[in-house]
């Protein structure tokens, strides 16, 4: 995983750099005032541009790039991109702006007039305000506040906004040598969104033809959902992985649901466990037999790819159980090799206990439940603890999954407790 996400990386950070060259081959330095504007809007507008592809790219779900580098981590990118894409933009616009007005002699009033008097202005202007109203939506103050549904719509407007802005940047100066690489560059990331948001999805409806089959209760607010389908082996879905779930009953076919595999795929048969999801949660407890079902994916990485020893700890905490009993079950190794510690605030909030047991004894695997509310004076998950249940701790890959401070804490633990940081796999999903 960290060789996928160092190539990737590279490649953006590659780039970037290749847009940098287009733009240093044509300037013409100047020290006029309305020349070094011009420069300055210039390097911004062909930097905002790529960096406007490169957030595409990352949310476009091409599975390589899903699962090598890990879901959570290509989305953190995204947000983390998007502030400075916000920047770019504004910056492009105002350096552009005040080299207008001083080129032209006039104030900033009437050269925002004149400007947007030009159609592929007036279109880029209009995609800097999508943008930017995404930004305000992906902030986590307002994205808190905002139904999912509402925060999602608002999100697909950035295709609108790159589409907008793509003639303005084939108009930029001395783009004419340049065009090939946008063309080319908006053509790719293009292709690939249509092909894997679009097209991938419908054909595996088609294909896995996925209907409800059951809806178990596992405990307080927890259901599993067991759906049936066709050909299901061809979704290569691993344990540690989730998909992305659209119900299509009432009140629930708008949204896409990202929940882990519970359980290894069995022939024909998947399944789901849920838990805390407010007014989805009751929906998803209603659920009929038989309903259809819609499934993308997976995707993910957190999976036996990323073991690089032969002993695994397992570190589950609320919901994080569901990947984790996918990988206690199915993680090749002997008797001892295997060992999960299973966070729950009290005996009750365990979920799918008899299944774990099972598994232990049939593998002769380590299974350990640290109970007790959080905050507590005694944690389980401090260094001195793990130590002393795993005495070989730093000898272990550790997979890790639960609520973000959780596993925020019990990572740092595990590095002060010995474990490199790159045997930690977690993922979270708390951005």
């Amino acid at each position: 995983m960290r060789d996928a996400a160092v190539r990737v990386r590279g490649g953006m950070l590659g780039g970037a750099g290749v847009v940098v060259l287009l733009w240093a081959v044509q300037v013409r330095p100047s020290a006029r005032p309305d020349a070094l504007f011009a420069t300055a809007a210039h390097l911004s507008g062909l930097l905002a541009g790529y960096g406007v592809l490169v957030l595409l790219f990352l949310m476009a779900r091409v599975p390589a790039v899903e699962h090598g580098v890990g879901a959570d981590r290509l989305a953190r990118w995204h947000a983390f991109g998007g502030r400075y894409v916000l920047l770019l933009c504004f910056g492009h616009g105002l350096f552009a702006l005040l080299g207008y007005a001083v080129h032209e002699g006039v104030d900033v009033v009437s050269a925002v007039r004149e400007l947007l008097g030009y159609p592929a202005l007036a279109a880029a202007a209009a995609a800097a305000v999508l943008l930017a109203a995404v930004g305000v939506t992906s902030a986590r103050a307002v994205r808190r506040r905002v139904p999912h549904e509402t925060w999602r719509g608002v999100h697909l407007l950035v295709y609108l906004a790159a589409a907008l802005a793509f003639g303005h940047q084939l108009a930029g100066p001395d783009l004419a040598a340049a065009a090939w690489f946008w063309a080319l560059a908006h053509t790719v990331v293009a292709v690939l969104l249509v092909w894997y948001r679009a097209v991938v999805p419908v054909r595996q409806a088609l294909r896995h033809a996925l209907r409800v089959a059951d809806v178990r209760v596992e405990g307080p607010g927890v259901v599993s959902v067991v759906m049936y389908g066709q050909h299901l082996a061809e979704l290569r879905a691993e344990p540690g992985q989730f998909l992305r779930w659209r119900f299509l009953q009432r009140r629930l076919w708008h949204t896409a649901l990202p929940f882990s595999l519970s359980a290894p795929v069995r022939g024909n048969a998947l399944r789901i466990t849920v838990k805390g999801l407010g007014g989805h949660s009751r929906r998803i407890r209603r659920l009929r037999p038989g309903t259809r079902v819609l499934a993308t994916g997976p995707f993910g990485a957190l999976t036996a790819a990323r073991r690089t020893r032969p002993k695994v700890l397992l570190i589950a905490g609320g919901v994080g159980i569901t990947p984790m009993r996918a990988l206690f079950e199915t993680l090749p190794g002997g008797p001892g090799d295997i060992t999960l510690l299973y966070r729950a605030g009290a005996e009750e909030h365990l979920v799918l206990r008899a299944e774990l047991e099972a598994i232990a004894a049939g593998r002769q695997a380590g299974l350990h439940y640290l109970l007790g509310p959080s905050g507590a004076a005694y944690d389980p998950l401090a260094p001195q603890a793990l130590t002393a249940l795993v005495p070989d701790l730093a000898e272990h890959d550790v997979y890790l999954c639960g609520p973000p401070g959780m596993a925020e804490a019990t990572r740092a633990a595990l590095l002060r407790a010995g474990v490199p940081a790159g045997r930690i796999h977690s993922e979270c999903f708390s951005f």
